[in-house]
């Protein structure tokens, strides 16, 4: 009797990674774009290490037991350690990411930290808290990028934590309506109490205010300074992955430029980057050999310090991809497609008011 065609679907690393692109295929926009302008092999093994985290997030944020999905999610980690991951493909591409570039286990747990914080709906006093959970849910994640390029490097390390950390503030600050609104505030509460706000009362009544637009440029301010620092970290990756690392950098900086013009409004408004702006953060990301030179040395932030593996923890094994660029072709996809969308937006704005 014939084999019937479901039994001969094997799985196999290229159909592990196509099932974590499906995955993110539904949203992750930034990140798909980001993957995108990197090497292919770091790309790849960026949206296997992502799809990961996207599906942690998940079974924490909307199952109906969180402390239950965090115990299966650590069982799950520690099978892959093991090297015996679990059936999930998902689970097969992480075991694979980990074993080919040496993925400390201590970065996945302070991710899924950062996850129970969540879950727990903790809120932060100082801005140093806050920092320690941007360490936990997105500088874990700069420095695994920055394995996955190859780059072993205490400094360089660093300064990913550095843009991981930034990049959340940011994240804090444009959504600081959406998040009071489903009941978490992540500003820091000292801050806020400074300003004449009480936490409880906005968050029983979120509502722009002078006031708050100063803590969120405050906020902005400090992104901006760890902005800065992680820049000579960029320029020290392989030359094909510094403009993918620097056109998010910039991305993610243009939020902020786009709250200031809306005077920090983001309780009432949602901060986008226009997509005639994106185009011209793209064509920088260009030249992101050109970035200053002077702020590698500086020491990792207190709150980040224990992401950092020491250069000796695993051979350094740049992928070959790594060391080629082929960005500019991958740019002018890009600015094509921000080109469509613009045009696309134009028109909509358009026929939106002939009606």
């Amino acid at each position: 009797m014939p084999a019937s065609s479901s039994s001969l679907l094997i799985d196999t690393p290229r159909t592990d990674l196509a099932s974590c692109r499906a995955l993110l295929a539904g949203g992750s926009r930034s990140f798909r774009i980001a993957s995108f302008l990197l090497p292919g092999a770091v790309g790849d093994a960026a949206c296997q290490l992502y799809a990961f985290c996207r599906e942690a997030d998940d079974l924490i944020d909307e199952g109906d037991d969180p402390g239950r999905a965090l115990a299966v999610l650590e069982a799950r980690i520690t099978a892959i350690y093991q090297g015996q991951p679990g059936p999930s493909s998902i689970d097969r591409s992480l075991c694979e990411v980990v074993s080919r570039y040496h993925m400390p286990r201590n970065l996945l747990d302070a991710l899924l930290e950062g996850f129970a914080w969540d879950a727990d709906g903790r809120r932060y006093a100082t801005l140093s808290d806050v920092l320690d959970y941007s360490a936990r849910v997105a500088g874990s994640v700069g420095v695994m990028m920055t394995l996955l390029m190859g780059e072993r490097c205490p400094q360089v390390l660093a300064r990913a934590a550095d843009l991981g950390a930034a990049m959340q503030l940011t994240n804090i600050a444009r959504d600081v309506g959406e998040d009071a609104r489903a009941g978490r505030l992540y500003l820091p509460l000292a801050w806020l109490t400074e300003a004449g706000i009480d936490p409880e009362e906005f968050l029983n009544s979120p509502h722009h205010s002078e006031a708050l637009a100063r803590v969120i440029k405050r906020l902005l301010n400090e992104a901006d300074r760890l902005y800065k620092r992680a820049d000579n970290g960029i320029r020290s990756l392989p030359r094909g992955c510094r403009p993918g690392i620097y056109a998010a950098r910039l991305l993610y900086h243009g939020i902020g430029v786009q709250l200031a013009r809306q005077d920090y409004d983001a309780v009432s408004l949602r901060a986008v980057v226009p997509n005639r702006a994106k185009l011209s953060l793209m064509a920088r990301a260009a030249r992101a050999g050109a970035l200053p030179d002077d702020q590698l040395s500086d020491p990792p932030l207190a709150q980040t310090k224990f992401l950092i593996p020491a250069r000796d923890s695993a051979p350094e094994t740049l992928p070959e991809s790594a060391a080629r660029s082929g960005f500019n072709g991958r740019l002018a996809w890009m600015l094509e497609l921000f080109e469509a969308m613009d045009a696309r937006d134009r028109a909509a704005a358009l026929e939106h008011r002939l009606r």
